[in-house]
């Protein structure tokens, strides 16, 4: 996998009840991100991340010399803060970030940081 990646839950409920029948929270994001991320940022969905009591959920990677981020309890408002901290990520050579240049959600919601497979 070459550049950064954005995985985003697209089955997540985000703890609420859904109708069988519409787009639950989790495809919405997906939808919402889709052609919003800068060139070098790759939208990928998959049907579950296991963080179903932290949804929406999301994985924020560059391949095995960065570190990953696990963000979640994401909403459609977090768009343009998840647009712009995906920026910055990929700007880095090692996946950090400094603290005060990350977008709030970034700093808030972080819910696992996993080292570089090196």
């Amino acid at each position: 996998m070459a550049g950064t990646v954005i995985t985003v839950c697209t089955t997540c409920r985000a703890g609420l009840p859904t109708d069988a029948e519409g787009p639950r929270p989790g495809a919405q994001l997906f939808d919402a991100l889709e052609g919003q991320l800068p060139q070098g940022v790759t939208l990928r969905g998959v049907e579950c991340l296991s963080a179903c009591d932290n949804g929406c959920a999301l994985v924020l990677s560059g391949g095995a010399d960065k570190w990953t981020y696990v963000y979640g309890h994401l909403t459609l408002d977090h768009v343009p803060q998840i647009v712009e901290g995906a920026a910055a990520y990929d700007a880095t050579g090692d996946g950090i970030v400094p603290w005060r240049e990350r977008p709030q959600v970034f700093r808030k919601q972080s819910l696992a940081r996993i080292p570089p497979q090196e």
